[in-house]
C-alpha cells in the first residue's frame, strides 16, 4: 500500500476513531493521543492481513482507549470536586445527514450520558459506545475485546441498564434549548437575577468542575433557590474582560466565556418543559485548551 494511500485511508476514517475514543475517555487530549497511536500502528505495522481497514482501525483505537481508560481510573479519584467531560466541539456536518443518526450521536456524546459513562467498567463503557454510538454487531465487538459474543451480550444488557437507569429523559428541541440558552446568557450578563430565575426549574441541578484549579463550587449545587443565589453571585463578580462565544458542544449549544482572549469557563444547559433542569460550568483550565484556538 503507497504511503499516500496509507494516509487517505486512515484520515478517511480518523472523525469515527475521534468519536470512539472521546466516548471512550472524555478527554479531548487523551482521545487525540490514542488516534496518534492507532495512526503510528496502522502506518508502521503489517497492513497485509488488513481486509476491512474501518474495523481493523476501531478495534485498535478501542483496545488503546481501554488501556488509557484502566489508567485514568486512579486519577479520576483524586479529582477535586465534581468531574465533568472535557467539552468537544461537535459539527457533525454533511457526514451524517440522517436526522435519527445525528440525534443518537449528539445523545451519546452529551455530558449528562459520559457522566453517566463513567460509573460503568471499562469493559461496559467500550461496549455500550460500540453498540449504542455507532451500531456495531455484537460479533465484531466481541473480536474487538477479544470475548465471546454471548458475554458481550451481556455487558451489553448491563451497561444499557444503567445508563437508562441514571440518564436524565431531557428531550427538547435543539431550536428552544438554544432559544434558552441565549436568554440564560442574556439575563446574566444584564444582572438580571429575576429573569434568571424564572428560567430555572424548581429542582434544577448546578454542576460545577474546576479540578481545583479555579473557584467553583465542590459539591453539586441543587433546587432554584440554591442556584439561582450561586449565579447570583457571580453575576455580581463578573469575569474581567469578558467576552461570550456560543458554540455547540457535546452535541448541544453552549457558551464559552473568554476573559480577554484566554477561555475562562464553558456553559451549558440541559432543558425540558422550557425550564433549564441542569446547568454544567467547566472552569478546569486543562479541560479548556482545546477551544483556545477556535
Amino acid at each position: 500500500m503507497a504511503t499516500d494511500t496509507v494516509t487517505e485511508v486512515f484520515e478517511e476514517h480518523r472523525s469515527v476513531l475521534m468519536g470512539v475514543a472521546y466516548r471512550m475517555l472524555g478527554r479531548v487530549a487523551d482521545a487525540e493521543d490514542v488516534v496518534q497511536e492507532a495512526w503510528l500502528r496502522w502506518s508502521g505495522g503489517d497492513r497485509s492481513g488488513v481486509r476491512e481497514p474501518r474495523a481493523y482501525l476501531v478495534r485498535v483505537t478501542t483496545r488503546l482507549a481501554l488501556d488509557r481508560l484502566r489508567q485514568a481510573r486512579a486519577r479520576n479519584e483524586a479529582y477535586v470536586g465534581p468531574w465533568l467531560p472535557e467539552p468537544y466541539v461537535t459539527d457533525f456536518g454533511d457526514a451524517v445527514p440522517d436526522t435519527a443518526e445525528r440525534a443518537v450521536l449528539a445523545d451519546s456524546v452529551s455530558l449528562a450520558v459520559l457522566v453517566v459513562l463513567e460509573s460503568l467498567s471499562p469493559l461496559e463503557r467500550a461496549v455500550f459506545v460500540l453498540r449504542e454510538a455507532f451500531g456495531y454487531p455484537y460479533a465484531e465487538i466481541a473480536v474487538t475485546l477479544d470475548r465471546s459474543e454471548p458475554a458481550v451480550r451481556q455487558l451489553a444488557g448491563r451497561a444499557r441498564r444503567h445508563v437508562e437507569e441514571r440518564r436524565p429523559r431531557y428531550e427538547v428541541d435543539p431550536v428552544e434549548r438554544r432559544d434558552l440558552t441565549e436568554r440564560f446568557l442574556a439575563a446574566a450578563t444584564e444582572g438580571d437575577l429575576e429573569g434568571l430565575m424564572s428560567l430555572l426549574a424548581p429542582d434544577v441541578r448546578l454542576i460545577g468542575d474546576s479540578g481545583g484549579l479555579a473557584p467553583a463550587p465542590v459539591r453539586v449545587i441543587e433546587s432554584a433557590d440554591k442556584v439561582g443565589r450561586f449565579l447570583g453571585g457571580v453575576m455580581r463578580k463578573g469575569v474581567s474582560d469578558a467576552t461570550f462565544r456560543f458554540l455547540e458542544v457535546n452535541g448541544g449549544p453552549a457558551f464559552l466565556v473568554l476573559s480577554g482572549d484566554k477561555p475562562d469557563s464553558v456553559f451549558q444547559l440541559d432543558i425540558a418543559d422550557g425550564r433549564i433542569q441542569c446547568v454544567y460550568i467547566i472552569r478546569n483550565p486543562q479541560k479548556l485548551l482545546s477551544l483556545a484556538a477556535d
